[in-house]
């Protein structure tokens, strides 16, 4: 027979040890929530006047970006939309924004590589649209296919598959190809007439 004897001082030693376990678990379960909700402020608060703000951007969604490949553009947001482009603002609308206020205005169009995202043949660019230095627009663009998927889809993609990921209990190779992206196809490149 086997037999414990805890006194008063040793209860109250595994009791602190036991809440402060407790205060961890709750304090790691918050940030994975509070993590969850970044991408939201970053969007709402972000300022792009150079490329590490557009670095900045992308990392509040989880992304990170080859600062060494960033190429700024104008573009023009057609005043009459057709299906493709209404298409096209809906997914743009899944990130936070909406081009309507834009409609027959020039835009610059930031665009940045995320090597993450890349499989195979096809490279996955974040691309920001942003007037008056505020951003007005952002999705992601496949090239050289032309597909383009909005930011929370791949973050909610991205999240669903570190779940997955972290209630499997036999450990996977690292070498598995990166999380795919789910994406739609729209008239012109990433959405923009062809001229």
């Amino acid at each position: 027979m086997f037999m414990l004897t805890i006194q008063k001082a040793s209860l109250k030693k595994v009791g602190a040890v036991a809440l402060c376990g407790v205060v961890l678990v709750a304090a790691a379960a918050a940030g994975k929530l509070v993590g969850k909700n970044t991408h939201k402020a970053v969007a709402a608060s972000a300022s792009i006047t150079s490329t590490q703000d557009i670095q900045t951007y992308f990392l509040g969604f989880g992304l990170e970006t080859d600062p060494t490949d960033v190429t700024a553009d104008k573009v023009k947001v057609p005043r009459k939309w057709d299906d493709s482009f209404a298409a096209f603002n809906k997914i743009v609308s899944q990130s936070g924004q909406d081009l309507t206020e834009c409609k027959g205005k020039t835009v610059e169009k930031w665009l940045t590589a995320i090597p993450s995202l890349g499989t195979g043949g096809q490279s996955v660019y974040g691309v920001l649209l942003v007037r008056n230095q505020k951003v007005v627009g952002a999705y992601l663009l496949e090239k050289p296919s032309g597909n383009v998927s909005g930011l929370s889809d791949v973050v909610q993609t991205m999240a669903e598959e570190e779940a997955k990921t972290e209630s499997e209990t036999a450990a996977q190779p690292e070498d598995e190809a990166p999380v795919g992206l789910d994406t739609e196809v729209v008239a012109g490149v990433d959405g923009f007439p062809v001229d």
